[in-house]
């Protein structure tokens, strides 16, 4: 089956040439690269490759980009993936075997491992997260989950694509389909985590701005959560535990994002894309 990978980008510039570069050496041969650019105001553009499918939107989000790529897709298999990734050369091939046995129709990777890990920054961000040293999963993590890495594309069509909506969107295949994505061994791919402390402010701010379950009592928990008091005793606590000084730093940091983040919904009313 003919395989579309479809590439969401926002503002990474600094990313996209290598994650294109990395998908070109595949071992599995019959693939095409939709990259869809969700509005840069940097170089995105012009970082793309001529040799790709390139299209563009006004700045919608990732749910509104993958399916605006799945719109040119020729493939069979939704491949789903993010600007700032790189590929083991087996990804592609190792990743779609489940669907294409018939035992699976849609799949995911637990081999997920972080790119940029020798980055203080992003180390405090797996201690954050509580996710596995250099992998961007906790440990004991399920064989299945919602978000989805691969998919049929008849399945994909079944229920209209994602639902735009930011931080959680990429959950909504599995909200609308009702079954999870299976992990299938030996897709090993990689991640960048925020490597400086303005992209884990800007990133925690977009966070912030999620949707709560709670509504406005589960905005008061994540103010609380956020606050210089809760933020500073959590983030000496675990830079003690952890070995890690700056982990303080970067605590303050992210929460005060988070803290920034909550308090625009609330002013504005307007949720992340």
């Amino acid at each position: 089956m003919k395989i579309s990978v479809i590439i969401p980008t926002y503002n990474e510039s600094n990313a996209i040439g290598e994650c294109i570069a990395s998908l070109a050496k595949q071992t599995y041969h019959d693939f095409e690269i939709i990259v869809v650019d969700d509005g840069s105001t940097d170089e995105t553009p012009e970082k793309i490759s001529s040799r790709v499918t390139t299209l563009h939107q006004n700045h919608l989000g990732a749910g509104a980009a993958r399916n605006l790529g799945v719109k040119r897709a020729s493939g069979e298999i939704l491949v789903f993936v993010d600007a700032d990734m790189t590929f083991d050369k087996n990804f592609l091939k190792n990743l779609v075997k489940p669907i294409l046995s018939g035992s699976a129709k849609g799949t995911f990777s637990k081999y997920e491992y972080v790119s940029n890990w020798e980055n203080v920054w992003a180390r405090c961000w797996n201690i954050n997260q509580n996710w596995e040293g250099r992998k961007r999963h906790p440990r004991n993590y399920p064989d299945k989950q919602k978000v989805f890495r691969a998919i049929l594309k008849k399945e994909f069509d079944k229920v209209e694509g994602f639902t735009p909506g930011g931080y959680t969107d990429d959950y909504s295949l599995y909200d609308k389909l009702g079954y999870m994505a299976v992990s299938t061994p030996g897709v090993i791919f990689y991640h960048k985590n925020p490597s400086s402390l303005k992209e884990v402010f800007n990133h925690a701010r977009w966070v912030g701005k999620r949707g709560y379950k709670l509504g406005a009592f589960g905005q008061a928990i994540g103010i609380v959560r956020a606050s210089l008091a809760v933020s500073f005793m959590v983030g000496t606590f675990k830079a003690f535990i952890n070995m890690l000084p700056q982990f303080l730093v970067f605590k303050l940091v992210y929460d005060f994002g988070i803290l920034i983040g909550i308090l625009e919904m609330i002013l504005t009313g307007k949720r992340t894309k």
